[in-house]
C-alpha cells in the first residue's frame, strides 16, 4: 500500500490520486495535521509526503510536524521508498542532516522551469522528462541537499530543486501534484487574491506531461523496490 501524508488541509494530493488509481496500487491518505496515527512504514510500498503553508521549524504552532519527521526517519530506517514534495522535501532534508532556510532568498511563485543536471537526466525518477521542464512552485523556504544525497535539478532562483538519497528516497521543491482546483484555492489564500491560475492553465499541457511522468515513475520505482 502507498501512503500519502497530508500536512495541510489546503495542500491535498491532487493529480497524484488519479495516477495511483491508474496504477492499480492500493493507497490511502493520512491527515497528519488532524493527528491521525501513522502505520509502520515497513509495511508500506511507498510514501509521498505533501506540502504545507507552514515551515519545517514551526513545530510549536504545528506539532504534527515533529511526528512527520519521526515517521520519515523511521521510513528511511525501514528502507521504504519516499517522495517528499515542497514542505515534504524540506522535512526530508531536515530529517537527514540538510539545512532548511526559512524564509529563503530562493522562493518561487507560479509556473517555473526547472533544469535537470546530468545525474537528474539519468535518474529513473525523471525518465521521459525533458530538461528544462515546466512545473509549479509556491515556496518561500528552501532546502539543501543532505549529506549522502545527490543533487538532481535546479532552477535560476533555487539551486536545489530535487535530490536523491539511497533507497529510492527523493525530495523535490516543486509541486508535480497540483491541478487547477488546488492552484485556484491557493490564489484565494493571498490578500489581495493572487492569479497564478492563469499562468498554470496556459502551461497546463507541458506541466501535466512532466508531472505525470515524475509521479508515475516514483510509483513504479517504489513498487519495484519492494518486490521480494
Amino acid at each position: 500500500m502507498f501512503l500519502i501524508v497530508q500536512n495541510d488541509p489546503h495542500c491535498p494530493a491532487g493529480g497524484l490520486v488519479g495516477i495511483l488509481d491508474e496504477s492499480g496500487h492500493p493507497y490511502r491518505c493520512l491527515a497528519a495535521y488532524a493527528a491521525e496515527p501513522f502505520p509502520d512504514p515497513a509495511t508500506l510500498a511507498g510514501i509521498v509526503v505533501l506540502g504545507g503553508e507552514m515551515g519545517v521549524h514551526d513545530t510549536v504552532e504545528h506539532p504534527h510536524l515533529a511526528r512527520v519527521l519521526e515517521f520519515i526517519e523511521a521510513a528511511i530506517k525501514a528502507g521504504t521508498p519516499l517522495l517528499g514534495i515542497c514542505l515534504g522535501g524540506q522535512l526530508l532534508s531536515h530529517a537527514t542532516g540538510g539545512v532548511v532556510s526559512s524564509p529563503s532568498c530562493h522562493g518561487e511563485m507560479g509556473i517555473c522551469r526547472v533544469e535537470l543536471n546530468g545525474e537528474g537526466s539519468a535518474d529513473p525518477l525523471f525518465a521521459g522528462v525533458p530538461t528544462p521542464f515546466v512545473t509549479f512552485q509556491l515556496h518561500g523556504d528552501s532546502f539543501t541537499v543532505p549529506p549522502g544525497g545527490t543533487l538532481l535539478a535546479s532552477s535560476g532562483a533555487c539551486p536545489a530543486q530535487a535530490f536523491r538519497l539511497p533507497g529510492s528516497v527523493y525530495g523535490v521543491q516543486f509541486h508535480p501534484e497540483v491541478d487547477r482546483a488546488i492552484v485556484d484555492g491557493w490564489d484565494g489564500l493571498f490578500t489581495p487574491r493572487a492569479d497564478y491560475l492563469s499562468g498554470f492553465i496556459a502551461a497546463e499541457t507541458e506541466f501535466n506531461a512532466a508531472s505525470r511522468a515524475i509521479l508515475a515513475n516514483f510509483i513504479s520505482l517504489a513498487a519495484a523496490a519492494r518486490l521480494p
